[in-house]
């Protein structure tokens, strides 16, 4: 007979513990005023016009006029198969044919991330005045300068907004900010956490060190190790993803970093989709492999039973949303800001606004 659900209470060991429940909007240090918005523009979602997918979109565009009109640059490769670096090198350094192309693409995406930007502003985000735009699309001189031509076309519009990259190294930011889902107190206590970024193409696990700042409260934490894997290319089925979390997190949490630092049993983790106080994810995970929101699946539960004892205990494992964690990555650079929103283009379009509390 199959097994009924778990209850909120059976879940976690994160509920018996006085630690914000999964997903809160109440957190230690913000309060997370919306996230994972769903705006739609008609039958399509807003946020669609500013992804990764939607860049390659209008690369394909371009690339289609140029092979009619005397050949396209890059051949018979896919523009999602091109890679980054090859990117850059063409719009910088390639034929006149090659930097146009992708140059058009540039433009026209701006244009797009300027308007979504004016849809969540009038919509959602009234009064913010500081979006930071992260995801693997901001890494580089591609990334940058699409943020920057938006921001010039959102200042032409009128829009008083402040559009910037993320501070943080991208890759690195959806593990730190995992380091403001617990109160000071617990991070005061401890010297070092793993943390997990799960994206619709990566996945990253990494040991986020964290120090008292002189003023006692939380310094700025660092990512002292991390692991990578492109699940992407292996097409891999929900529980093998899992699964090698699982192993990455094993491998960082017995390695001689962790032993050094003095590893805390806790685990913090960014991932896709709408989360339920309880851990489980009602939306929004249309990027990963399988089913996320079944309600027999409880990933904070899989990685708590899955990874070895921490300090000789079973660790917390508190889930948020990943673009949450990316803009609690930012605290430590915001001091002076009361509100801001984050956007992270990757697979998909992440979105959370944060208000600072007095």
């Amino acid at each position: 007979m199959p097994r009924a659900p778990r209850s909120r209470i059976e879940v976690d060991a994160a509920s018996l513990l006085p630690f914000p429940p999964h997903g809160a909007s109440r957190l230690p240090w913000v309060d997370v005023v919306n996230y994972n918005l769903e705006l739609r523009d008609g039958r399509r979602y807003v946020g669609d016009r500013a992804s990764k997918r939607a860049f390659f979109a209008h690369l394909d565009h371009w690339r289609g006029i140029a092979r009619e009109h005397g050949g396209d640059p890059f051949g018979d490769t896919a523009s999602d198969a091109i890679g980054r670096k090859v990117l850059v090198e063409q719009w910088q350094q390639g034929s006149p044919e090659a930097a146009t192309t992708i140059e058009l693409a540039v433009d026209a995406f701006a244009a797009d991330l300027a308007e979504v930007v004016q849809r969540y502003l009038r919509k959602a985000w009234k009064g913010v005045r500081t979006i930071v735009v992260g995801g693997g699309f901001r890494r580089g001189a591609l990334g940058e300068r699409v943020i920057a031509q938006a921001r010039l076309r959102l200042a032409e519009a009128g829009v008083e907004v402040d559009l910037v990259p993320i501070r943080d190294d991208p890759d690195e930011a959806g593990l730190l900010g995992s380091a403001y889902l617990l109160p000071e107190w617990v991070m005061a206590s401890c010297g070092a956490f793993l943390a997990i970024d799960i994206g619709g193409t990566n996945v990253r696990c990494g040991i986020v060190r964290v120090r008292a700042a002189k003023s006692g409260r939380l310094g700025r934490p660092e990512v002292v190790q991390a692991k990578r894997w492109r699940h992407d290319d292996d097409h891999p089925h929900r529980e093998d993803l899992v699964a090698e979390i699982v192993d990455m997190l094993g491998a960082l949490a017995t390695g001689k970093k962790a032993r050094a630092l003095g590893l805390a049993p806790f685990v913090g983790v960014g991932c896709p989709g709408r989360i339920r106080p309880d851990g489980g994810i009602d939306r929004g995970t249309q990027n990963l492999p399988g089913d996320w929101f079944h309600l027999r699946f409880h990933l904070p539960d899989k990685l708590r039973t899955g990874l070895p004892t921490i300090a000789g205990r079973d660790s917390v494992v508190m889930l948020h949303n990943d673009a949450v964690v990316q803009g609690l990555s930012q605290l430590h650079w915001l001091r002076d800001e009361d509100q801001w929103g984050v956007l992270t283009i990757g697979t998909g379009l992440g979105n959370a606004r944060f208000a600072r509390r007095a």
